[in-house]
């Protein structure tokens, strides 16, 4: 379902205690993305203050996303898992196989024609198992989800690398393996090395031609490629009033 109204309740009614018990164990103030992440732990309870990038976590991610090329090898292990239904919202998007050549009705064409075996794999075991699914020509996985099940607070894991958009609504989304997607799938905890947070304070506001972009390519220039590897990387500031969602997307996306 679209949106999951009664999950996103569920994770809002669970998240103040979760929060405020956070803050006991630390004893200091939480970011947004600690507060996420201290509201998903996978038994629900703070017992100890996390060493970012050294403490391994168990967490419950709220949902999952995957798109044609990796769904394959994950729904097929999670077809040997014996349960009857997806344990989270979970989601199929057909878009890596739609190889952009001539124009978007020929190019859908020639995919579905070359990869009709995979879409039809993809639909039947979704349906089967309750998992969402996203036909080819209904759009690119991290736009699809930012757009209908991205929300504030919330936690989910995806195998693109670009699940990171929905980050543009507020949520802790992160790209992993097939093997991560099943594990949650099949209602299993989600390990994770607690991330290292690193903060950019932006200043002003975006002005004349500048974008976005524009912000996360000086600031990727600055952390170089490996930089942000193991962190979350989290905007706050005056500057940050000046940028809409889908600008936030494509920061986090990049």
């Amino acid at each position: 379902m679209i949106f999951d109204l009664e999950m996103i309740k569920e994770v809002y009614a669970k998240f103040p205690e979760r929060v405020e018990a956070a803050r006991k164990v630390t004893g200091k103030p939480l970011t947004l993305a600690e507060k996420i992440l201290y509201a998903h732990l996978w038994d629900g309870k703070t017992n100890k203050e996390f060493e970012r990038g050294k403490s391994y976590v168990d967490f419950a991610p709220d949902r999952v996303a995957m798109q044609d090329a990796t769904a394959q090898m994950a729904l097929l292990q999670f077809m040997q898992s014996g349960r009857k239904q997806a344990a989270v919202p979970s989601t199929v998007h057909c878009d890596h196989l739609i190889q952009a050549e001539v124009g978007a009705k020929q190019d859908l064409a020639n995919a579905k024609n070359k990869s009709s075996e995979v879409f039809d794999f993809l639909q039947s075991v979704s349906n089967k198992y309750g998992i969402g699914f996203w036909e080819p020509g209904a759009g690119i996985i991290h736009q699809v989800v930012l757009e209908n099940y991205a929300f504030p607070g919330g936690m989910m894991i995806g195998t693109d690398s670009h699940t990171v958009n929905a980050g543009g609504l507020g949520m802790v989304a992160i790209g992993v393996g097939g093997a991560d997607a099943v594990d949650v799938m099949a209602g299993m905890p989600w390990e994770l090395k607690f991330p290292k947070l690193i903060g950019v304070k932006l200043t002003g506001k975006l002005s004349g031609w500048t974008a976005s972009k524009d912000v996360i390519l000086k600031v990727a220039g600055i952390l170089t490629v490996k930089g942000g590897t193991g962190a979350i990387v989290e905007y706050f500031g005056p500057g940050a009033e000046s940028l809409s969602c889908t600008g936030k997307g494509t920061i986090c996306n990049m």
